[in-house]
């Protein structure tokens, strides 16, 4: 049947070939030749190679949302080595062996599209993203320019432009581009900060340019320091702060504040900055402002939720990562600056051979001289087909259940009895962060005691939850706090009923703890 069907939909040679042909390649020598295309004739063998690569996803698809099925099917690494042959050879492996360890890996890879996986702020799989990402593999080129990518320029070009009309910049005027994550959006908007101030240290360096500082909050995620590292600026050049005063402080010892990063949805919290504060900070001291919005950002979608991002309009640059909250699969993270032309001024080099300056279209569309990277994968195109199918409503809904689903979690187990929660008050993602305390540790009256086994309930939870299969939530300690769970919803295929079976399923594993 596949067949027939098969033939019916290609043209020309392969189509006519392939019934004629199929019935004796697929059980012969198919699978013990390697001569796929572009090997002469070998459109047959790899269509037949590629439609059981096929059935393999598409039986995974199906498992990742069976509820019936594992969220993961652990082993310990010297387990995993052991059970199966990942060495590499210098024989070529059979096509049978290559199909045997596509479903080996699948059979131990995590399934992140399960409704009951929560691990990460990255969950969900959507079938109209997943398509787009064939289709990118498939076509197999590169961002850098027009020549090469004219489609997916032109979509980045206006996505980028949705993008800066949703955070509110006139008529959507601005520059962006799409990177690796949300870590290197962050890395962008700091250099180009430091460019702006200083625009001769991309000839000279940082020693033609004073001490700087950069600032940022306490619970702000790491990569701002990371990125500060990456750019020789340092560490230690990055205070975590609660008000302006430390910017006086910085400028009385000889500093030179020039940026700032407030966070619009924290990592482990989920709060969100009080932004249009912080801009009249950065307004008054002439500062870049940054928003790291690559987990809240998408709250801009929501007419429900955008308040808490009130003030991001004011900001010079702003992180948003499709690829958490609106589950645009990995990797979707875009900076947005307010600024046209400073990207390309802050990192074009002028390559010949790439960016000729008489080809015979509209320059503007090259737009690898205005990355970091020369090489860059196409991100845009999940993305930009997604939005074509929901449209921002259906983003919109999709965002909205999710935070519903979180505050049906919080109502359901802040007065439920083993339960703290981690901070007062309802969260403002969907980050839920909370202690179990089983019923041995629940009336301890020594509390450097009670906080001691208490430190230890969440890690012995989430390894039973990983060797039974059915979820995973993530833990970790935060300052002064013992592990506590941090629970995440960004999966849309998750429901109440999910939420309800996590609870049970945290009392089932660590009621005898």
């Amino acid at each position: 049947a596949w067949c027939q069907a098969a033939a019916q939909k290609l043209s020309g040679g392969i189509g006519s070939k392939l019934c004629g042909m199929l019935g004796k390649e697929r059980g012969w020598g198919w699978r013990r030749r390697g001569n796929l295309l572009p090997a002469t004739d070998g459109d047959t063998k790899t269509m037949t190679f590629l439609q059981e690569v096929v059935d393999i996803l598409l039986a995974y698809i199906v498992e990742s949302f069976d509820r019936e099925t594992k969220v993961i099917d652990f082993h310990y690494p010297n387990e995993l080595l052991q059970m199966n042959n990942w060495e590499l050879q210098d024989e070529p492996a059979t096509l049978d062996d290559i199909l045997i360890s596509c479903r080996a890996t699948l059979k131990y890879a995590i399934k992140t599209a399960h409704p009951r996986y929560f691990n990460q702020l990255s969950t969900g799989l959507d079938m109209v993203g997943l398509a787009a990402d064939w289709l990118t593999s498939t076509a197999n080129t590169n961002m850098f320019t027009y020549e090469v990518a004219p489609v997916f320029v032109l979509l980045e070009y206006v996505t980028l432009k949705k993008m800066r009309e949703i955070i509110g910049w006139p008529d959507g005027r601005g520059d962006g581009i799409f990177s690796p994550g949300g870590a290197i959006s962050n890395m962008y908007a700091m250099l180009l900060a430091r460019f702006k101030m200083f625009p001769e240290v991309k000839e000279k360096g940082m020693s033609s340019v004073p001490r700087l500082v950069a600032f940022t909050s306490e619970h702000s995620h790491f990569s701002i320091k990371k990125g500060a590292a990456a750019l020789g600026i340092g560490t230690e050049s990055v205070i975590c702060i609660k008000a302006d005063q430390s910017i006086l402080v910085a400028l009385v010892q000889g500093f030179v504040p020039f940026f700032v990063s407030a966070t619009a949805g924290t990592t482990v919290y989920g709060a969100f900055d009080p932004l249009i504060a912080i801009s009249d900070i950065c307004k008054k001291y002439n500062i870049w402002m940054h928003v790291d919005g690559a987990w809240g950002g998408s709250l801009l979608m929501s007419r429900r939720h955008r308040w808490k991002l009130d003030g991001v309009e004011r900001a010079n640059s702003v992180t948003w990562n499709p690829h958490k909250m609106m589950s645009v699969p990995l990797q979707c993270s875009a900076l947005l600056v307010r600024e046209e032309g400073l990207m390309q001024n802050c990192n074009q080099m002028h390559a010949c051979y790439l960016f000729q300056q008489d080809k015979h279209y509209d320059l503007s569309y090259d737009t690898g001289d205005k990355a970091l990277q020369c090489g860059r994968h196409v991100d845009i195109f999940k993305l930009w087909l997604m939005w074509r199918a929901k449209g921002t409503i259906g983003f919109e809904a999709q965002i909205d259940k999710c935070l519903e689903l979180s505050e049906y979690l919080y109502n359901k187990i802040k007065d439920r009895e083993g339960y703290e929660m981690v901070f007062d008050g309802k969260p403002q993602h969907t980050n839920v962060c909370f202690w179990y305390l089983p019923p041995g540790i629940r009336y301890m009256e020594d509390k450097e005691e009670r906080k001691k086994h208490l430190h230890k309930v969440a890690p012995v939870i989430k390894a039973r939850m990983m060797e039974y299969g059915t979820t995973m939530v993530s833990y970790q300690p935060q300052g002064d706090k013992v592990n506590f769970f941090r629970m995440v919803i960004s999966n849309p295929a998750a429901t109440f009923e999910d939420i309800d079976f996590l609870i049970e399923e945290i009392e089932r594993l660590g009621q005898d703890l």
